[in-house]
């Protein structure tokens, strides 16, 4: 349908409904041909020349090289090459240095001519760029397995830290799952440092600008934060002492990382279900000695298989596979229709995402949810320890549309694992910042919704910046000086100094309480004790036009703002966790 065919001002005009109803069947038909015999949807995840040319690197690594199959990598790879030369993370990009590293690697591990235009232009561009060397922590991980940079070019990452406590300020439950599963069985690699074989000692020494060898400062990337200043001194520590480590606990670290990954294998599923897992598995295996054969080996291999396509001349391979976003969303698509046809596919397709939920393994995200029972869905066709929040929302969302009488009870235990990962970001459940979008899917009204889902929703951007810190100051009533040095209270306590209002001192003693930023709901009267600002008896809050405390006085040093509709108590992440309970507030699991 044509923008001329669109009669703007008339949308009920028969030259707009009639291509539109068009377009809606055409489109309701071709995605009821594409459902499976079973009731899903998956189609193909396409990502980036990295995952591709990761892909036939790895074949060099092991020697199983696949020609044929390479030869139509290649084709994918130069399709993919944008006009500046390199290869971008997303279509019409800028240059990455990381992809376009790997890219030009697999293409010459393939079998392209160096002087072929395409990688003399690809070559070009990444000196341009600053070389190889520039490329990330992972990419130069690969670039030393295979040799090309020594391994003091790659950050120290010792296996040991699998046995580290979980109060450390690095834990690996404190990590995404999908770091996480990248992480364990790269760590033995980094500790065991293994050669890829490499059969036709390919190398790509043209791409650097130093040559790896007399490159003496491998902390290329630009300071984002002081932080990194940290953690450059403690690797430049590590890389002096850590071949001092005892071998007695490195072996333990080891065989914690072997447990991790080989209980989280999952099948033809892979590692975490995704590809850069499924890889370093079958690399930590290699480097650990375990037979072709064994049958971790041989699953692995074949999860990782499983991710190919092939298109005629051409191939790639997929990050991960994706069937139960893609039946969540082809299914919303398709209730859309409003056909019986229609409505009895997504009834089927219904009835395999109830199957698919989650409700006999306990996975990754107990060690912050502690007896919560599972519930939850996962992005692929089998990933049991790392459920997420948003396939979960979404597919509770198709279930309650279709029929929620019959799907009422998967739908309640989605609800009730989902409201349990939302409040904080679990271990395991991929709570992350569209949870707050997607849980209004499934919780409309404001007394279902979890009110720790959102942001602290009545305080201004200063205020709620410094809830935590009203919070601890609370505590300590105020007698200490750093309890007025909280994010913007301290300017603009001292603003209001300038300005006549009251101000905190360091002596100890009774204060007034500190000037708060215009517009937050939280008062602070003179005894120090903090308000949320509800006022159960008048149904007002304390940051009314006159900054009344709960007793409906003026609370000293209290901003004035603006009358603001009443809310519920709790809305602000501090008062939720002054009077959150003691015990959990989900349903505990079955110990039966």
């Amino acid at each position: 349908m044509s923008p001329s065919e669109i009669n703007p001002r008339d949308f009920s005009a028969a030259s707009f409904r009639d291509p539109l109803e068009r377009a809606v069947n055409e489109s309701a038909e071709a995605l009821l041909k594409q459902q499976r015999e079973d009731g899903h949807w998956v189609f193909k995840l396409e990502a980036d020349a990295t995952i591709p040319a990761e892909y036939v690197l790895y074949l060099h690594y092991m020697d199983e090289r696949d020609p044929e199959l390479e030869k139509r990598i290649g084709v994918y790879l130069r399709d993919i090459q944008e006009e500046h030369g390199g290869w971008p993370l997303f279509h019409r990009g800028d240059l990455n240095i990381s992809a376009s590293v790997k890219a030009y690697f697999a293409l010459k591990a393939i079998g392209d001519d160096i002087d072929a235009p395409h990688m003399v232009k690809a070559r070009e561009a990444i000196l341009a760029h600053g070389g190889a060397a520039t490329a990330n922590v992972f990419t130069r991980t690969l670039l030393a397995l295979f040799g090309q940079i020594p391994w003091k070019g790659v950050p120290i990452m010792p296996v040991e830290i699998m046995l580290l406590p979980r109060w450390f300020p690095f834990h690996m439950d404190k990590v995404s799952y999908w770091s996480r599963t990248v992480i364990a069985p790269l760590t033995v690699l980094m500790t065991k440092r293994p050669k890829a074989r490499n059969p036709l000692g390919i190398h790509i020494q043209e791409l650097f600008v130093t040559p790896p060898e007399k490159v003496t400062n491998w902390y290329l990337e630009p300071v984002r934060s002081n932080w990194a200043y940290l953690f450059r001194g403690i690797d430049m520590v590590l890389q002096k002492v850590y071949r001092f480590f005892p071998k007695s606990v490195q072996d333990k670290a080891i065989d914690k990382a072997v447990a991790f990954v080989d209980e989280r294998l999952n099948g033809e599923d892979g590692l975490g279900a995704i590809f850069p897992a499924m890889v370093n598995a079958v690399w930590m295996y290699d480097v650990l000695g375990v037979p072709a054969d064994d049958p971790r080996v041989l699953i692995a291999k074949k999860s990782i298989q499983n991710l190919v396509v092939e298109e005629g001349e051409r191939a790639w391979v997929q990050p991960c596979l994706s069937p139960i976003w893609d039946t969540a969303l082809a299914t919303h698509a398709i209730l859309e229709v409003g056909t019986p046809e229609a409505d009895a596919a997504a009834r089927k397709a219904a009835d395999w995402m109830v199957a698919r939920q989650i409700t006999d393994v306990v996975g990754d995200w107990a060690v912050r949810r502690p007896g919560l029972a599972p519930g939850g869905w996962a992005f692929q066709y089998n990933n049991p320890h790392y459920p997420d929040v948003d396939d979960t929302a979404v597919v509770m969302a198709a279930l309650d549309r279709i029929d929620p009488v019959k799907y009422a009870e998967p739908i309640e235990k989605g609800k009730v694992w989902v409201q349990a990962c939302s409040r904080k970001a679990a271990a395991g459940g991929r709570s992350t910042p569209r949870t707050p979008a997607i849980t209004s899917i499934i919780f409309p009204s404001p007394i279902m919704a979890p009110c720790w889902t959102r942001p602290p929703p009545t305080c201004r951007p200063a205020a709620s910046r410094c809830c935590r810190c009203w919070a601890s100051a609370a505590r300590t009533r105020w007698r200490t000086k750093a309890s007025t040095t909280c994010c913007a209270s301290r300017k603009r306590t001292d603003r209001g100094s300038a300005a006549g209002a009251p101000t905190t001192s360091t002596a100890r003693g009774p204060r007034s309480a500190p000037s708060m930023p215009p517009g937050c709901p939280m008062t602070i009267p003179p005894s120090g004790r903090r308000s949320s600002g509800w006022n159960p008896s008048s149904g007002t809050t304390a940051a009314g036009a006159n900054a009344a405390g709960p007793t409906g006085t003026t609370s000293p040093g209290a901003w004035a703002a603006p009358p603001r509709r009443p809310r519920p108590p709790g809305r602000c992440w501090a008062s939720w966790r002054r009077a959150r309970p003691s015990r959990p507030p989900w349903p505990r699991a079955s110990t039966t």
